[in-house]
């Protein structure tokens, strides 16, 4: 059965409204589809945990020998730079992903990714190729940075358009299971060869094993997304004549949904800000702050991460039974209420108290992971959902997420108050709560220009 097959009312009753037609999707096609999407999420933030906890190698591998901090702030800059062509990947992808469809573009996403995170792999050391090797490493980054602007946006949108109203929650929430799968793996595999490797070995080849493996994660992940079909939303848009859907222009994409961008955007930011926080800044927070262990605080974040993993589809469910909104509000007022309480526990130093307050960071954070998979696409309708949604989720990141470890680093060092992390997330909290405030709730909701989606089994 196609995934776009149902023509009648759930009753059986012939659909006499002029509005879009019921589809059901069969749980089997579905299944596949939320793999696809969420291998895709895994691979990106797989080669975010690699390179995070594998900078100090990189800097000596591709930069000049000297000055430490002067390679790590040099390697930390070719990250960083991958944030900056999001947008760009975006405005690119996501219009393109509306007008052909979202199943081709996400296959192309995942092939630019794959070849971006293995091409690193492969790129000759600085004292083999001396200036070459910094500017390949940079034009690798931005590939992948290219790509990702299409990735999230689309696989979020992929699932929400093949899941059930009833379950698009739960559904959507292993897209973000996949980001803390990707990420414990990158970062678990670095600190597993740290242990088993000498320093001469991970400098001469180690180090290129974690970028390697990208390349047949990437082979599986193109084969699950090719045997995939459209989403039933995009075969209905698509069925339309082509005279009845036009090209939508980039512009309209943006001024055409105002109200929906900006609530998008701060819906993402403070996911984002969030998430960077308490996932990429807290363990550098750790070791300069207080000067803990940078193992045992890499440790205790895979902790916490493995925790939320645990957590995340539980509640991604209960988002289907008692809303977006609700979730969403409860993150905003938890991180406003306990970041300040949280990170004074952490500052307490002892294993006991850090875990405590960075795991209860972590399940706050899992209200955003849970719920924003199924509640961003919901902002917009079919025929500018990919693109509307990449640029509003971008730009967001790029601005406000990406930038957090570097903001906050910055804001310590001129106040001097140690104490800058809390204050950001409850500033973060804030405009997170004013966007869920104007947010409609979409839960067990029809998307935004489509018919009602059915479980086959229902």
């Amino acid at each position: 059965m196609s995934a776009a097959t149902v023509a009648t009312h759930p009753s059986g009753a012939p659909h006499a409204s002029p509005s879009p037609t019921p589809t059901a999707t069969d749980p089997a096609l579905v299944r596949r589809a939320v793999k696809a999407a969420a291998l895709g999420n895994a691979m990106e933030w797989f080669d975010f945990g690699v390179y995070s906890y594998i900078a100090v190698t990189l800097g000596k591998v591709f930069f000049p020998s000297g000055n430490p901090t002067a390679q790590l702030l040099s390697t930390f800059g070719a990250f960083a730079a991958a944030f900056l062509v999001r947008p760009l990947g975006g405005a690119v992808f996501g219009p393109l992903g509306d007008r052909v469809g979202r199943q081709k573009v996400l296959a192309v996403t995942m092939i630019m990714m794959a070849a971006g995170t293995f091409a690193i792999g492969l790129i000759p050391s600085y004292a083999t190729i001396g200036v070459w090797a910094p500017v390949l490493l940079l034009l690798a980054r931005l590939l992948q940075g290219f790509s990702t602007g299409g990735e999230y946006a689309g696989a979020a949108t992929f699932i929400a358009e093949y899941a059930p109203d009833k379950r698009r929650g739960f559904l959507g929430s292993w897209l973000e299971f996949g980001t803390l799968a990707g990420y414990v793996g990158g970062a678990g595999l670095v600190t597993l060869m740290t242990a088993l490797l000498s320093d001469g070995d991970l400098t001469s080849w180690g180090w290129r094993l974690p970028f390697l493996i990208a390349g047949p994660m990437g082979v599986i992940g193109l084969y699950l997304r090719t045997r995939l079909e459209e989403t039933p939303a995009f075969a209905a848009e698509a069925e339309k004549a082509e005279a009845a859907r036009p090209r939508v222009p980039l512009r309209e994409m943006i001024t055409g949904q105002w109200r929906a961008l900006l609530l998008c955007v701060g819906l993402v930011l403070v996911f984002n800000v969030t998430d960077y926080m308490l996932l990429s800044y807290m363990p550098s927070y750790l070791t300069s702050e207080l000067k803990y262990d940078a193992t045992h605080g890499l440790l205790v974040v895979l902790g916490v991460m493995a925790l939320m993993m645990v957590v995340q589809p539980f509640a991604g469910a209960l988002t289907d039974r008692v809303g977006r909104r609700p979730v969403i509000a409860a993150g905003c007022a938890g991180f406003l209420l306990l970041s300040v309480p949280a990170l004074l526990l952490i500052r307490q130093g002892s294993l006991v108290a850090i875990g405590l307050g960075m795991g209860a960071l972590g399940l706050l954070l899992v209200c955003f992971t849970a719920s924003m998979p199924a509640a961003l696409p919901a902002l917009f309708p079919t025929r500018v959902r990919y693109g509307s949604l990449s640029i509003g989720f971008n730009v967001s990141v790029s601005l406000f997420g990406g930038t957090t470890p570097l903001v906050v680093t910055a804001l310590i060092g001129a106040t001097g108050d140690v104490m800058m992390p809390a204050y950001y997330m409850m500033a973060a909290a804030v405009v997170g709560g004013v966007a869920v405030w104007f947010m409609t709730e979409s839960a067990g909701r029809p998307l935004p220009g489509s018919g009602p989606a059915l479980d086959r089994r229902d």
